[in-house]
């Protein structure tokens, strides 16, 4: 009889008394590194989505090892971060007791579910072992002036007190708690992605990673090519004389980015951002009460929110101050509108409401003027001069692009093509120090600076005389202290500052008193290195061991969620790039090959806290067992799109598993051997041919159904089966079934375990040609019957056999035969009169 709990349990503690997952790293002949993203181990333990991904990366990981290759799959912890430490001042336990019993129901219940892990490498982000080296990266970049302090617009997220990431604010709401987010200038550490971007979106050209992750990297990244142009201001109190728009350069000036210099002569207004630096200086006494008053408002409001320009209504205030448009020479007037970003381009923008919507909208709200200076040739009224065409007033914005667009209304640029007009602008206004060619991007500098107390200290020393210093590596690991009072505060002061023991150091390089940074890093820095530690976690004298990483990494196969698509997977490539760059590493990209997975929902709907339907799996793998909900979570749906969960559909895999136990015991006791139907032995190689294919492709419910319907095939007509028809299923099903597969093997004389002793299974394809065809007969065009026949039949032979037929037999009664047309293999029809 079939018994779940005690088959695991057995088999598991033979894993683990055997070694069985833990291969030797020094030896592989065929290193194949399967990573699964590592979990945060939440208060309430292992939830289904979490095992939904494991599962899916376990199952490929035994497939290969089936294949053959030495599979190495290590799991850790992602444990630092807000989502503990909230948890932590929740529950009033601190997180250095709190985490680690959390590490240690998240083991117990991973161990469980059956995952092929090797428990002697697991990390732990928390262990000073650990964060030793995540100190010793950030080190590294800030010697490579990399890492700098600089002052910023922040996200700020007033419950959990502590800057976010522009990745980490969704639809103007914290990711972790769902509160409202807040905008502040602070001075924060910054990792300088933005000087790897066009390398991290170039290599995205040839790495194998999904391409819906790619393409939301290629969003982010957002490279986009234009001209950087200077606008003199014009009559600024206390400022010089603005140049004309022949003259030489002057200070005082406004810059912008814009990818469409061919409308400059269409720019009307200019836009600043509540941040920028000139704000002050543009505002006349008359308006700076509106203007001081709005951009207070702007502060009030997080970034994200404010870059939903179609959906949000426009909002601005004239500053009283006016730029001169270097291209006709005018005076334009300067405003403020939290539409523009401080940290994207300049932080100030031309308006060109003639072709572009936000500008067209913020003009008619605000009475600005609508210049149109681009438009279709064939738009253009026959004999009209295109420098004539336009001008001031246009009724709506030309905004759709054509292939035959002209300037209009551009000076001595009119009828020329769009962008050979634009380039043309750019070269002219760069010849007089107005305009510079150059190539802007979306994305940031990586905010890493976090005010709370659950993080690893960023490792830097601040002396009065020597400025920020690192600290030495050889005093490496900065240990977080035992603080007793960790809240967090709205004064955007850390609390490790609160601990004077800890706060107060000598200076590196001079010795005089100093300071630490009391700031702890992102979380996100912890897991963009965690892959490179694990096959090196014995040694404590260096991050990773050269040879050992050479020898297995990059990662083989990268299993993970899409949402980290411009978190941690973009981080993680870029803290690669860097490693690389400096020397530490002979690879710029750390995983060979990244496959997202998809999404579980429950009866329907979303499955949060919020919605009370969260799934633990310790109650369903007490019940079916976890080979039972292994494999229903993988008959769910694609793996990679993700499927809805219904506890009903538990039944069909737990019968399934019954049935493979019923046919392999009794094949094994009835001893018979070999292969004594011709359609089971073809079934047989073709569900091979599916699964292989199936499992490679991640296709789990569709290699789940192949082996169904070979089982189903093997027990058709109440037959019991040979050994030599059931051994290739046991091994095909131990990917997602595991335990039964290991003592099922045993019991058809394996030796254990089948991941080591047995072979993946191989197809012949002459096996899969059907030696017979069926053969439609008819009489006079009409289907009358069917026969079997031998593939490759002559004619006579399937003649013989259709009038062998009774129903044809009637039809031919009184009649002959004029004519026979026969298709090989494919019909006989018989011609009568």
């Amino acid at each position: 009889m079939y018994d779940p709990s005690a088959i695991e349990s057995r088999w598991q503690d033979w894993w683990e008394e055997n070694g069985t997952n833990e291969p030797d790293l020094d030896a592989a002949e065929r290193p194949f590194f399967n990573l699964m993203m590592y979990p945060y181990p939440s208060a309430e333990g292992l939830h289904v989505g979490n095992l939904y991904a494991f599962t899916g990366a376990d199952i490929y990981g035994r497939f290969r090892r089936l294949l053959g290759d030495d599979v190495f799959e290590p799991i850790g912890y992602d444990a630092f971060g807000i989502h503990s430490e909230n948890h932590a001042l929740k529950v009033d336990t601190h997180p250095m007791e709190l985490i680690p019993s959390n590490i240690r129901n998240f083991e117990r219940m991973l161990r469980a579910a059956g995952l092929m892990a090797d428990w002697s490498r697991t990390v732990d982000t928390t262990d000073p072992r650990y964060y030793k080296w995540t100190q010793w990266i950030f080190i590294q970049l800030f010697k490579a002036g990399l890492a700098e302090k600089k002052e910023a617009a922040v996200n700020w997220c007033p419950k959990d007190q502590t800057v976010l990431a522009n990745e980490q604010v969704i639809a103007g709401l914290c990711e972790r708690c769902d509160t409202a987010v807040e905008q502040r200038m602070l001075s924060q550490w910054f990792f300088r992605i933005t000087d790897y971007a066009q390398r991290l979106l170039d290599n995205l050209d040839w790495i194998d990673w999904s391409e819906t992750t790619k393409t939301a990297q290629r969003n982010w990244i957002g490279r986009s090519e234009g001209a950087r142009l200077h606008f003199p201001l014009s009559g600024v109190a206390g400022g010089a004389a603005a140049a004309d728009a022949s003259g030489t350069e002057d200070s005082d000036r406004i810059e912008v980015f814009t990818t469409r210099p061919d409308t400059l002569f269409g720019a009307t207004f200019m836009v600043l951002a509540p941040e920028h630096p000139l704000v002050e200086r543009l505002t006349t006494d008359e308006r700076r009460a509106d203007v001081e008053a709005y951009v207070r408002a702007a502060a009030a409001i997080d970034l994200v929110e404010r870059q939903k320009t179609d959906e949000r209504e426009k909002t601005g205030v004239f500053t009283g101050g006016y730029a001169r448009n270097p291209a006709t020479g005018e005076d334009i007037p300067v405003w403020v509108a939290d539409y523009v970003l401080m940290d994207y381009g300049t932080g100030a923008i031309m308006a060109v409401p003639g072709h572009d919507q936000r500008d067209f909208d913020f003009a008619r709200q605000f009475g600005l003027g609508v210049a149109q200076v681009v438009c279709s040739r064939a738009a253009l009224p026959e004999g009209a001069d295109p420098a004539d065409v336009g001008g001031a007033e246009a009724e709506a914005a030309f905004v759709e692009h054509t292939a035959d667009e002209i300037l209009v209304n551009s000076g001595r640029f009119s009828g020329m093509e769009a962008d050979a007009g634009g380039r043309a602008i750019t070269e002219w206004l760069a010849e007089r120090g107005f305009a510079a060619a150059e190539v802007n991007y979306r994305l940031h500098d990586w905010c890493i600076s976090r005010q709370r107390y659950w993080g690893p200290p960023i490792p830097i020393i601040y002396c009065d005389d020597c400025g920020p210093q690192a600290v030495p590596e050889e005093d490496l690991p900065v240990v977080l202290p035992f603080v007793e009072d960790f809240r967090p505060t709205a004064t955007g002061v850390s609390p490790l500052a609160r601990d004077p023991a800890f706060h107060a150091a000598a200076c590196p390089a001079c010795g005089a008193e100093a300071r630490r940074e009391t700031d702890v890093s992102d979380t996100f820095l912890d897991s963009g290195w965690y892959f490179l530690r694990y096959p090196s976690t014995e040694f404590d004298d260096r991050p990773f061991d050269s040879a050992r990483t050479r020898e297995w990494l990059p990662v083989s196969s990268y299993i993970g969620g899409e949402e980290h698509s411009v978190l941690h997977l973009l981080y993680s490539r870029f803290l690669t790039m860097v490693l690389h760059d400096l020397g530490h590493l002979e690879f710029e990209e750390p995983y060979d090959r990244f496959r997202k997975h998809g999404l579980l929902i429950r009866d329907g709907a979303k499955i949060s806290k919020s919605r009370g339907n969260v799934i633990l799996p310790d109650e369903y793998i007490a019940r079916f067992g976890a080979d039972t909900f292994r494999m229903y979570l993988m008959f769910l749906g694609p793996f990679q799109r993700g499927g809805d969960f219904r506890d009903s559909g538990l039944a069909g895999p737990e019968r399934f598993l019954k049935k493979v136990w019923d046919s392999v015991t009794a094949a094994a006791e009835a001893g018979r051997t070999g292969f004594d139907d011709a359609d089971v032995e073809r079934a047989l190689h073709a569900t091979i041919r599916q699964i292989s294919e199936d499992l490679e492709a991640l296709s789990y419910n569709t290699a789940i159904a192949a082996a169904m319907d070979y089982l189903n095939t093997l027990r058709s007509g109440g037959r019991t089966a040979s050994i030599d028809e059931v051994r290739p299923l046991v091994i095909m099903i131990a990917p997602v079934a595991p335990h039964i597969a290991e003592e099922l093997w045993a019991r058809l004389g394996g030796e254990s375990s089948i991941f080591d002793h047995a072979e993946w299974p191989a197809w012949d394809e002459s096996r899969l040609v059907v030696d017979e065809v069926e053969l439609p007969v008819q009489v006079n065009g009409r289907l009358r019957a069917t026969i079997r026949v031998a593939r490759g039949a002559p004619e006579d032979v399937v003649r013989e056999a259709a009038l062998a037929e009774a129903n044809v037999i009637r039809r031919l009664d009184g009649v002959a035969i004029r004519k026979v047309i026969h298709v090989p293999d494919r019909m006989l029809n018989l011609v009568v009169s």
